[in-house]
């Protein structure tokens, strides 16, 4: 658990309340029951994502595929999705901050202090290469 001004910052549980709200898990010990639970429910979010992921594309290349298939299979992703992000999300909060840099000099346009962000080009029906996300 990372510390901020002497605090013990909550760490987002992998699963939602009863009202759909986030869960949060505060303590000082990271292999507590409670926190390996949390990790492996991680783990097996992202396996089953990898696996839909797999059945799904089966479905969304035959272009004969019925709608309800079609449809199915997007649920699901999305599902898989939403998990992969709150998994995402929990990870990100728990690294630690960085630490102060020197500015860099190849910084891009919008990485500058002062300069403003116009955010990455759209990639809308292109797919990034493997070698760029390597599976989990």
């Amino acid at each position: 658990m990372e510390r901020v001004n002497g605090a013990t910052s909550p760490r987002l549980l992998p699963w939602p309340s009863s009202d759909g709200k986030p869960c949060y898990l505060v303590t000082d010990n990271g292999g507590s029951y409670l926190s390996r639970l949390a990790d492996d429910l991680e783990a097996v979010q992202l396996a089953i994502g990898a696996d839909i992921l797999g059945l799904a594309r089966k479905v969304l290349d035959d272009p004969a595929s019925p709608y309800t298939e079609v449809r199915y299979a997007g649920l699901r992703l999305a599902e898989c999705l939403t998990d992969a992000l709150r998994v995402a999300e929990s990870r990100g909060m728990r690294l630690p901050a960085p630490e102060d840099e020197e500015p860099d000099d190849t910084a891009g346009p919008g990485e500058r202090e002062g300069t403003p962000a116009t955010g990455p080009p759209s990639r809308i029906g292109s797919r990034p290469s493997r070698a760029a996300n390597p599976a989990p």
